[in-house]
């Protein structure tokens, strides 16, 4: 909802906002909520009432992931696979087909109406994640970064989704299958939920890096303590409680202190163990200012890139730029080359 409502209308973060939305309900409404009834709930008069309007707003949610998520592509990626959906018609089709299956699912029989939604979005999904893949290799310069972000978190959600849904079909063909399952735990329906709980945190880094030049110097930090307070609560822990299990109580407390002891000796080496850690998750993220200015200019980039994208700059927006370019201390001249970079490159609408 911030999204949707700090976002231009038609901009790609509007998009995400709304397909975050639907999946959500999407997601929900399989059954997740029934999983905190109680078996005397279950057994009122009212449960198979509620199970309808599940499978309602399920099949509405499905039909509008269909008809929203190839649009995003279109405006995320800007690549030739995706380029088509763009279009108006292309768009008005694609409802149109969604509007049909969602009739279709309570109109005809479940092996009909529901293999067909389940396989277009299947295919939607399968599709995103090559268009994702190839749009990450195409990409150059910070285009490349984001285009990296959003292949793998939403490629994750989609191999996970595209996942789901073809084993659906599959179970409406030659297994037991109900759109809502009051016992939403099987194996099929914990990937379902994973594929969501995986991609949103990382749809929220990629979009706050994007927009916060030194969210990735704060993650490095975080795990570079974590992993030294992990590393000396360990050594405490398994020095005191072996001598105490190993010895007696009285030695135990001794080791404790000795244990705390060999944690001071050794804290250079552990630091230095905890830097490394950090380096590897992440590389080529280093609190330098030469990193800092390259991080500034990638967000002012972005920022650049949005604006071009949704039909030029304003002058609302570019008043807006203008005030993000003297917060991050980025010089005239550069924003210019930057912007005029963009525009040599295609950014801009058609």
């Amino acid at each position: 909802m911030v999204l949707y409502r700090t976002s231009a209308a038609g901009s790609v973060a509007r998009k995400l906002a709304l397909l975050l939305v639907v999946e959500g309900v999407t997601l929900i409404s399989t059954g997740f909520v029934d999983l905190f009834f109680s078996e005397k709930l279950r057994a009122h008069s009212f449960y198979s009432d509620w199970v309808q309007f599940e499978v309602i707003i399920h099949t509405l949610g499905d039909c509008a992931m269909l008809a929203l998520y190839p649009p995003f592509l279109a405006a995320a990626l800007r690549t030739k696979l995706t380029r088509p959906f763009a279009r108006k018609r292309v768009r008005m089709a694609i409802n149109g087909v969604s509007a049909a299956l969602f009739f279709a699912v309570f109109m005809t029989p479940m092996w009909l109406g529901a293999t067909l939604l389940y396989l277009a979005l299947a295919v939607v999904f399968w599709f995103a994640l090559i268009a994702s893949i190839h749009a990450w290799r195409l990409a150059n310069g910070a285009a490349k970064t984001r285009a990296r972000a959003f292949a793998i978190a939403f490629g994750i959600r989609d191999i996970c989704w595209g996942f789901v849904y073809g084993g659906a079909i599959w179970m409406i063909w030659f297994g037991q299958y109900h759109v809502v399952d009051p016992d939403a735990s099987s194996p099929i329906y914990i990937v379902y939920a994973l594929g969501t709980l995986f991609a949103v945190p990382l749809i929220a880094y990629g979009i706050l890096r994007t927009q916060l030049f030194d969210i990735d110097l704060r993650i490095r930090w975080t795990i570079k303590q974590s992993t030294l307070a992990a590393a000396v609560v360990a050594i405490i822990f398994i020095l005191s409680e072996g001598a105490d299990r190993l010895l007696s109580s009285e030695l135990g407390d001794g080791i404790g202190l000795l244990a705390a002891a060999l944690v001071v000796f050794f804290l250079a080496p552990l630091q230095r163990f905890a830097e490394r850690v950090a380096t590897a998750a992440m590389p080529n993220t280093e609190n330098t200012p030469e990193y800092a200015a390259f991080r500034k200019m990638q967000v002012y980039e972005a920022a650049i890139a949005e604006a071009l994208v949704e039909g030029g700059i304003s002058k609302k927006e570019r008043s807006l730029l203008e005030r993000l370019r003297e917060s991050l201390d980025i010089s005239e001249s550069d924003a210019q080359a930057i912007e005029l970079d963009l525009q040599a490159l295609g950014v801009v609408p058609e």
